[in-house]
């Protein structure tokens, strides 16, 4: 399957999970921290519309700060409805807005990452495709956009997915479920207590004490994106999921 066909897809099944849930439920935290699960759901929505010179414009306008524009948007969204928000993501769940020059593979990490962060906390399992864990997987271990701030958060150490065999890097491990070896990576403090290996005192450590950087710093990480040759295989609407060893 297409990656562009599994982000259509992974909106569609977005909007069937929260069609379904109770107000009690979407009140509840979710795994990113200071978002309720209708936050975290109001995000999805934001970028759908979105064309790439408001993207170029958002990066001027606030020093590439992600956190601070993603944070914007979403208060803004969250003020909708649920029956809204679900609607937004139906409506436009065939958006080709992506990250410039960065192709549909953040974006398809984005949703994983987002829905695990919901149904996680409300205990509602899903059969997640191994193809689409493994976008995500190789997206974050390789070359991730600036959006995901990663830095040198996974530098000297050797990630293991204990349910797909998948690998990364070399030193101390971390390893786990593919799932949960995302949410780790990606920053989810939740996951450390659903994670081993001698490297995951040092993972925990680099995501608890991430330090946000500079505005040098963080203009560099998209214009280092600018600058690198066009992912043209990622962008094409034949991509596919990669193949890992």
């Amino acid at each position: 399957m297409r990656v562009f066909d599994m982000i259509v897809d992974e909106r569609h099944r977005a909007a069937d999970l929260l069609e379904g849930l109770t107000a009690e439920q979407l009140r509840r935290p979710s795994l990113c921290a200071g978002w309720r699960v209708h936050d975290v759901a109001a995000h999805l929505t934001t970028y759908l519309r979105f064309g790439q010179l408001k993207i170029y414009a958002a990066i001027v306008t606030t020093g590439a700060d992600f956190d601070r524009f993603n944070l914007r948007l979403t208060r803004r969204a969250a003020r909708l409805p649920i029956e809204e928000i679900v609607a937004r993501l139906r409506r436009h769940a065939t958006s080709r807005t992506t990250i410039p020059r960065s192709g549909y593979d953040p974006v398809l990490t984005d949703v994983l990452l987002h829905d695990l962060d919901m149904r996680v906390p409300l205990n509602i399992a899903r059969d997640t495709p191994e193809e689409r864990l493994r976008v995500a997987f190789r997206h974050l271990t390789d070359q991730p956009s600036p959006g995901y701030a990663m830095g040198d958060r996974l530098r000297g150490l050797r990630l293991e997915a204990t349910d797909t065999g998948w690998t990364y890097g070399s030193g101390p491990v971390v390893r786990g479920r593919a799932e949960t070896l995302l949410l780790g990576i990606g920053g989810r403090p939740w996951a450390f207590d659903h994670l081993d290996g001698e490297g995951l005192i040092l993972l925990r450590s680099r995501v608890l004490n991430r330090t946000r950087p500079e505005v040098l710093g963080r203009l560099m990480a998209p214009l280092r994106v600018l600058a690198s040759p066009p992912p043209s295989a990622r962008r094409s609407r034949e991509a596919g999921a990669p193949e890992l060893p």
